[in-house]
């Protein structure tokens, strides 16, 4: 799909659909529960169904109740074959290690870009917990045999806290007495409170050290109903709340400014660079009104908000400055790089240098065709900046943004973005 956006205005009121992160992580607690969790509000994007996917094959039964996901399950992983995670790195960073609490053979595999994100992880940490383990030269296809067996280890926090995330939910699920996972320079923390928030939700013990010690209690795993709804997503709704900030007025609805996901601090960079925001309970209002002014922002706990936040510092006057680049080269793309390809070529200088990025706004966005690099995200930041070019900004290869936000384009429209949708 080609996507063509030209100058226009957003306004309206946008209800925000559902996070993936939450969502998924909630599929997976639902799988080890003994009985039934319903999941409201459920998410369908692509990673989502892709939880839903993992969880139907290792044992659960699952059925869409109006806007409920209804999960039923014994708690117990019997599967013996193959999952699909799609293209999903949360999927195959935190069901390998949940796969693995059964004693069968399990083969997880994936497509696109996660073939080229490295595994090397579960190399290293799995022979220690008892699970034979064998990966492809570091990369998927991932063979695993289990049963998990959870024992004091000391893990390498840096690459991605979604490891982390599977790790504490299995050993939630199997630990028969008190252990210890020690987290050596964590990053992506507000990923972690999310885990642990759902792991409370679904009356597991886990206590947080500082982020550098999680002490797993065992847990009664007695059969039991599980109500859980899925807030909404920080994370589609910044492109949104910059959409407004450089070009209309925009209402956005089911926020919780009180959310521990990451992304919510969105908000407070889009203060500094003077936006217009205002908060009225679970609705964020925000326009343009104001001028924009560069900013400082440390991203490397967040690093989703690069390609929304680039949008952002191209409309304003000056040179921002965004921490965290090392963080970027193992998402779909080589997230950095791609920013820098396609931002160049919409007419906005940026630098990297070492784990920072200068970004020269105020120049203007002209003209383009761009690709997505089969990056939501990237898909997403271009259709934002092209709201405010000189003519019409082209992506290519524009269903991408299924991975995360379906209804992106969908809802841009909604609010009066001039966009237009051709199959390629």
């Amino acid at each position: 799909m080609t996507a063509a956006i030209s100058a226009s205005s957003v306004n309206g009121t946008i209800m925000v659909p559902a996070s993936k992160s939450a969502m998924q992580r909630a599929c997976a607690l639902a799988l080890l529960n003994n009985g039934i969790t319903v999941i409201q509000n459920p998410g369908k994007s692509n990673d989502e169904l892709a939880a839903v996917n993992i969880i139907n094959r290792l044992g659960a039964i699952t059925e869409y109740v109006n806007n409920e996901l209804v999960v039923k399950s014994s708690g117990q992983i019997t599967y013996n074959g193959y999952l699909d995670c799609n293209e999903s790195g949360l999927s195959v960073r935190m069901f390998s290690a949940i796969a693995a609490l059964g004693n069968k053979e399990i083969i997880l595999n994936g497509s696109g870009s996660l073939l080229k994100r490295p595994l090397y992880f579960f190399d290293e940490v799995f022979p220690l917990l008892n699970i034979k383990i064998k990966t492809n030269n570091g990369f998927l296809p991932v063979n695993i045999k289990g049963p998990l067996m959870p024992s004091n280890i000391t893990i390498d926090g840096s690459v991605s806290s979604q490891y982390l995330t599977g790790l504490l939910f299995a050993y939630a699920k199997a630990a028969k007495k008190a252990v210890i996972i020690s987290v050596d320079n964590l990053k992506s923390k507000p990923y972690i409170d999310l885990s642990l928030q759902l792991l409370k939700h679904f009356d597991y013990h886990v206590n947080n050290d500082g982020y550098h010690k999680f002490y797993i209690e065992p847990s009664l795993q007695k059969e039991r109903e599980i109500k859980y709804y899925t807030e909404a997503d920080w994370s589609s709704a910044s492109f949104l709340l910059v959409a407004a900030a450089v070009s209309g007025n925009i209402v956005l609805k089911g926020l919780d400014i009180f959310s521990v996901q990451a992304d919510r601090i969105i908000l407070d960079v889009l203060q500094d660079a003077g936006a217009n925001v205002t908060v009225e309970g679970n609705c964020i209002l925000i326009n343009d009104q104001k001028e924009l002014i560069p900013f400082r922002f440390d991203a490397t706990d967040c690093p989703d908000l690069f390609p929304p936040l680039v949008v952002l510092a191209a409309f304003c006057k000056g040179i921002t400055v965004i921490k965290g680049v090392s963080r970027l080269a193992d998402k779909e793309s080589n997230r950095s790089l791609a920013l820098k390809e396609v931002f160049t070529n919409l007419g906005i200088e940026i630098i990297i240098r070492d784990d920072e990025m200068f970004i020269h706004g105020g120049t203007g966005i002209r003209s383009a065709k761009v690709s997505s690099h089969h990056d939501h995200r990237i898909a997403m930041a271009c259709a934002v900046a092209g709201l405010r070019s000189t003519g019409i900004v082209t992506i290519n290869d524009a269903e991408v943004i299924n991975k995360s936000y379906p209804d992106f384009f969908n809802h841009l429209q909604l609010l009066g973005a001039a966009v237009s949708l051709t199959d390629q």
